[in-house]
């Protein structure tokens, strides 16, 4: 494929990412998302909220942004390799991250506020793609290097 049509559908894809983030408020449910728009650190405790609904739709976004950074990564280097390793640092990254946001989301105290939303960051919105696309590109350039 051209380089010319990789970047354009890079483009598309990471549009597709911000049009997740501009419309976050009409396509998932997440009162924690006003909780901390607002005073948060005046409040005592988090809105009411239904964590199964919580947690399903914190999981589909993660999962929509997720295949949209997979996509990004296949388009990006054409390696079905890289993108099933991508794949298996996802599910672990969301294993981990939803376990933690759970626990921290249940057992919520004004000490861990802070850490409950940079989990959350972590969760919703696509900042593993920052760390994976240099890194493999990186390791791209070392194989080319070293025959």
């Amino acid at each position: 494929m051209k380089q010319e049509y990789r970047v354009l559908i890079i483009g598309v894809l990471v549009i597709l990412l911000a049009l997740v983030r501009v419309f976050e408020e009409h396509l998932f449910y997440d009162p924690i998302n006003e909780y901390y728009r607002s005073g948060y650190y005046m409040l005592d405790q988090l809105p009411q909220y239904k964590l199964p609904d919580l947690l399903l739709n914190l999981s589909f976004r993660f999962w929509l942004n997720s295949i949209i950074s997979l996509l990004i990564l296949y388009v990006a280097f054409f390696d079905r390799n890289i993108v099933k390793f991508a794949g298996l640092l996802y599910v672990v990254l969301f294993v981990i991250g939803l376990g933690v946001y759970s626990y921290l989301l249940l057992n919520l105290d004004r000490g861990h506020v802070m850490s409950l939303f940079y989990v959350r960051r972590f969760l919703i919105h696509p900042v593993f793609i920052l760390i994976l696309l240099p890194a493999f590109y990186y390791y791209r350039l070392q194989k080319k290097g070293n025959p």
